[in-house]
């Protein structure tokens, strides 16, 4: 029979990660959506505003309607666009008979944990217009003209989704990986037995098991994507230009950062970032409902 302190002695250990959990998690998050009802900046009074924040967002505010759409873009052509080539590259590389296949996994890794203000460092010497080889390589080997990376509005967008996919390219294939040696190697036998060829055996048998993987790795995707912020943030040369000529470079992250903590207006920022949440939530149920329906 235990006594009263041994009942409560397990309650006890596990205390602190709900205490720490408690005063830095969650109400650091319930503290943000009152904030964000609020005119809330670091001097002057605060205003009781309700939705105003989020209206005058949606509505008004010249940067964040704008900010979204590069966003979405980057979402589209950075994070979403990646799968497309770390799928083939995982099969490529869980191929046994390939020599070398560890060296390929760690190159493929290894821009992933590269700091990304080191990443985004080189990239904007690839990019330089004068000097940058990428632009070397466009006027001296294929004889056309010096694009302006970091200064047309449509060339800024292009540069972040190049680095953006150069970094998660690797990662994403490490995780489709894992996923294909959980696949029995019967399957493709029996498939290979029955005339399938190397297409058709990866269209109906490692596509469709794939799918749980599929859905997790893009919903890790929306999620970096919607709260993209490093890579531009230091390509753009942080908040003095906004995201460059026009705000192409302005993602809805760098934009709720830009707000907070150079502007110093807290409940908008908490606004900002509570429609990224609703945003990110909306399309991670539509992630799931579309794997849900292939599954079947």
């Amino acid at each position: 029979m235990l006594n009263r302190s041994q009942k409560w002695a397990p309650y006890l250990f596990l205390s602190p990660f709900f205490i720490l959990f408690l005063v830095f998690g969650v109400f650091p998050i319930g503290y943000s959506i009152t904030i964000s009802l609020f005119k809330w900046t670091v001097s002057g009074p605060q205003e009781f505003r309700g939705i105003g924040n989020y209206v005058k967002l949606l509505t008004t505010d010249p940067f964040f309607v704008g900010s979204l759409w590069t966003t979405f873009l980057l979402l589209i052509f950075g994070s979403l666009l990646q799968h497309f080539f770390a799928i083939p590259l995982a099969i490529l590389l869980n191929n046994k008979s390939l020599k070398g296949g560890d060296s390929f996994r760690l190159l493929y890794f290894l821009p992933y944990i590269t700091s990304s203000v080191v990443i985004a460092l080189i990239f904007s010497q690839m990019f330089d217009h004068n000097y940058g080889w990428l632009n070397y390589i466009i006027e001296n080997v294929f004889g056309g003209e010096k694009v302006k990376w970091l200064q047309d509005p449509r060339a800024i967008r292009s540069s972040i989704a190049i680095m953006v996919n150069w970094r998660f390219i690797g990662w994403n294939t490490i995780i489709y990986m894992a996923g294909l040696q959980s696949i029995d190697q019967s399957l493709y036998e029996a498939a290979e037995i029955d005339g399938a060829s190397g297409l058709r055996k990866h269209l109906h048998i490692t596509v469709p098991l794939l799918l749980p993987i599929i859905f997790f790795a893009v919903s890790l995707s929306i999620i970096g994507g919607m709260q993209l912020f490093e890579e531009p943030f230091v390509l753009m040369r942080g908040y003095e230009q906004m995201g460059g000529p026009n705000n192409a470079g302005l993602t809805s992250a760098y934009y709720l950062l830009a707000t907070g903590f150079s502007f110093n207006r807290f409940g908008k920022a908490s606004a900002i970032a509570w429609i990224l949440f609703v945003i990110i939530l909306g399309m991670t149920w539509i992630n799931k409902m579309v794997t849900d329906k292939l599954q079947k």
